[in-house]
């Protein structure tokens, strides 16, 4: 039914929840599965070249962080017995954007993702990453919920 699986991950256990509910179905179908970590590659954007070094130093952490969580991800989902696994690190300046371009280069046919199930107050002030997922690609998208 879904040949290729896209999870986005950041290394939370409600995203490792959707990496182990994303192996499943991929055992069960036979699918490909393709982790995402979505750094943003200028969060320094618009404050001046003075931050140059910040920023070099932001991606070797970001990126270090990044292969932290898809290691653990990729574990996972080769545990569970899925042969097909492939990891990314994308680049957006928000996460949602990172993911539509990741579901756009890997062809994916089903996008696997955590929600904090987040509400109110919080939700308005901290976002909704699915929220936004859900407004942008055009694929369906498994949301499993902390």
């Amino acid at each position: 039914m879904y040949k290729h699986i896209l999870v986005p991950v950041d290394g939370s256990e409600t995203s490792m929840k959707a990496v182990a509910r994303a192996a499943a179905l991929a055992k069960a179908f036979e699918s490909e599965v393709t982790l995402l970590y979505v750094i943003d590659p200028y969060p320094f954007t618009g404050v001046g070249a003075d931050f140059a070094y910040g920023q070099a130093q932001y991606l070797s952490a970001a990126n270090a962080e990044a292969n932290t969580a898809l290691d653990a991800a990729r574990e996972a989902v080769a545990a569970a017995g899925v042969g097909q696994v492939s990891t990314v690190v994308g680049e957006g300046h928000t996460v949602h954007e990172g993911v539509l371009e990741a579901v756009e280069n890997a062809h994916a046919d089903l996008v696997v993702m955590g929600s904090h199930g987040r509400r109110g107050l919080e939700k308005l002030v901290l976002g909704s990453v699915t929220q936004r997922v859900l407004g942008v690609v055009k694929v369906p998208v498994l949301v499993v919920r902390d």
